[in-house]
């Protein structure tokens, strides 16, 4: 199966201990819910494959990262070569989305000069008696940092796809058209296949198309 793939996409997930990061993963990669997991120490790794268009093949790696200060010095390290940011709250938990604009510079801090895409996740949506933070403002705020927001839960696999299906769809769109793509010091994004024709019809009106930030 890797060997079929045209894209790689690497994506990260963020936010503070439990809010639900690796359920939210579990979920999405294998399936299945488990209420108690152990804390991430440092980074956890998986892979998945989805089709993007037909016949368009995507290698998805995901970086779990831990959410306690401790691991951060271990977690950082991993910001740089992320195409993709996932950065979760715990919808239940205020402190965990006030935390969110935080986690976001401090990615954007680490990844520069190049660029990386946001999607803010309200997790945990069926505990909805215990709701401490509105779909308004889960939106407002990802609006402000420039991302989409989606709201999901791990347990009854409520919008898992979706958010991962939303935040692949927006790095391949942006890769299409020139504003994302690989580079020999930057492993976010990875390509098998030729110059989408998208990126070469940006020449013939003036536009450059992609160019590594490190040339």
């Amino acid at each position: 199966m890797d060997a079929l793939w045209q894209y790689q996409f690497r994506l990260i997930l963020l936010g503070d201990s439990t809010v639900g990061k690796s359920s939210l993963l579990r979920r999405y990669t294998e399936d299945v819910f488990v209420d108690c997991l152990d804390q991430t120490v440092g980074v956890d790794f998986y892979v998945h494959f989805v089709e993007v268009e037909p016949g368009i093949q995507v290698k998805l790696q995901f970086w779990d990262t831990a959410g306690q200060e401790r691991f951060r010095s271990v977690t950082r390290s991993y910001y740089r070569n992320s195409a993709g940011g996932l950065l979760l709250f715990d919808i239940t938990n205020r402190a965990s989305f006030e935390s969110i604009p935080r986690w976001h510079q401090e990615v954007l801090d680490k990844v520069k000069p190049f660029d990386i895409i946001f999607l803010v996740v309200g997790h945990k949506s069926d505990l909805v008696a215990e709701r401490q933070v509105t779909p308004a403002e889960g939106a407002e705020l990802a609006s402000s940092l420039g991302a989409r927001y989606v709201e999901t839960s791990a347990k009854s696999d409520s919008n898992v796809g979706l958010a991962v299906q939303l935040l692949t769809r927006d790095i391949y769109e942006a890769v299409k058209k020139g504003a994302m793509g690989p580079c020999t010091e930057w492993d976010g994004v990875k390509i098998r296949v030729p110059a989408h024709p998208g990126q070469q019809e940006r020449g013939d009106g003036g536009g450059e198309g992609w160019k590594c930030p490190c040339w």
